[in-house]
């Protein structure tokens, strides 16, 4: 959904005019940007990161995926648990999407993202890379320490989810059996 989401967006973005460089010396730095951190520094082994708008542009979608697996792994981990009424028969491992009402409640998660992502969730050019604004008005720090702790649980995250999937297709085991708790 989110590869999805980026793709339309992408589309959106080069169906306008496309803008040419300009020889104006820019002073940006990927190393001095959030999440570049010690041991590694910044780690861009392929070279995607060129420029400062494709850092920015990948930045956006590493955020949104990170929060997407933030998610996602809170959630496998609490289908595991917890079943929702009318949920009974749908197992409650990592192929609860493929089974019955499993289906259903699938698309329905799919549907509603892929309308955030086209409608509500739209990263402005003026703003930096995932600031969609304040979710949660009580809670209003944006620091950069707050920052840099949303991509790293989010890069954690992403390894959780997919380890969650990768130990549930192998065992069979919904995710907290998988702790051996």
């Amino acid at each position: 959904v989110a590869v999805l989401g980026s793709f339309a967006v992408s589309a959106r973005r080069g169906a306008g005019e496309r803008k040419r460089a300009s020889n104006v010396v820019c002073n940006f730095s990927k190393e001095s940007q959030l999440g570049a951190q010690a041991p590694l520094g910044f780690f861009d082994p392929a070279g995607f990161c060129e420029n400062e708008e494709k850092f920015k542009d990948l930045r956006a979608k590493e955020l949104k995926h990170g929060r997407l697996a933030m998610m996602g792994a809170l959630g496998m981990l609490t289908q595991s648990l917890v079943q929702v009424p009318g949920m009974e028969d749908v197992p409650k491992d990592v192929t609860a999407c493929l089974v019955g009402n499993g289906q259903v409640g699938f698309i329905g998660i799919l549907a509603i993202i892929a309308g955030l992502e086209a409608a509500v969730f739209v990263q402005n050019p003026a703003k930096e890379p995932g600031n969609f604004g304040n979710p949660l008005p009580w809670w209003n720090d944006y620091s950069d320490e707050m920052r840099s702790r949303e991509i790293n649980n989010g890069r954690i995250a992403m390894f959780s989810a997919i380890g969650i999937i990768a130990s549930g297709l192998y065992t069979g085991k919904p995710a907290f059996e998988q702790l051996g708790l």
